[in-house]
């Protein structure tokens, strides 16, 4: 199965049908907008990113990547690539990794849909949770790496970092519980299991007392929305945001 998503999702090919835009449009907006850029550029889509379809950007100088929303009608409020663009912003300039970012366009003139574009970190993606392609002795730091990741997150103070408007501060733990009691009970087609029932049941009334600062948390942390070192236990950039 890992193998199976390793293939599916890693590297890149040609831009799919109905993903391509004018790279020469891009390319202008490149040469105005983001420092040190010098073309030609050339344009190759990565097999994953599929809810915001995600480009490599080839120059002969520096390969970038392009996080896009997708084209089509939306939801409300989904593939907010400019949220994302925000975030990593703010993060990298606190020192946590993430990979630099050069530039937000909102303009749907130049490829389409809003966009940004990144800087493309070279390295190690891990698609089996349990790091089959590591030896076993050496598990463990990868794993360290991933926990010191989080930490480091956790230490952010969202105000200090100019994300103090983000998201909902207060009520995490009960909204948090409340949105996934709801999903399960709503999925019908997952079926139940009685342990999860009498979970559901037991948190609205055991939340603790005390309410957590308000820090960034990372929706999906997991080991294939990072790229680690080539060769070392860590942890170059979080993706995903």
């Amino acid at each position: 199965m890992a193998m199976d998503r390793a293939e599916q999702n890693s590297g890149t090919g040609e831009v799919r049908e109905g993903h391509g835009f004018d790279p020469a449009r891009l390319d202008a907006w490149m040469a105005r907008e983001v420092e040190g850029y010098a073309g030609p550029l050339r344009v190759e889509q990565f097999k994953g990113g599929q809810s915001n379809p995600t480009y490599k950007l080839i120059t002969p100088g520096r390969n970038y990547v392009l996080r896009r929303k997708p084209p089509g009608k939306l939801l409300p409020g989904a593939h907010a690539v400019d949220r994302e663009y925000r975030v990593i912003t703010a993060l990298g300039r606190q020192g946590f990794p993430v990979a630099r970012s050069y530039g937000l366009c909102l303009d749907d003139e130049v490829i389409g849909t809003p966009f940004y574009v990144m800087d493309m970190v070279e390295g190690r993606i891990f698609w089996d949770p349990a790091f089959p392609e590591v030896a076993a002795e050496d598990r463990p730091a990868y794993f360290d790496a991933m926990n010191a990741t989080l930490a480091a997150l956790h230490q952010i103070d969202p105000e200090a970092a100019g994300l103090g408007d983000y998201g909902k501060p207060g009520n995490y733990f009960a909204r948090q519980i409340g949105r996934w009691s709801k999903q399960y009970l709503e999925d019908v087609e997952a079926g139940r299991l009685a342990a999860m029932d009498r979970l559901v049941e037991w948190l609205p009334g055991n939340i603790p007392p005390d309410e957590p600062q308000p820090r960034v948390i990372h929706g999906d942390f997991r080991c294939d929305n990072m790229i680690f070192h080539a060769t070392e236990p860590r942890v170059l950039a979080v993706l995903d945001w």
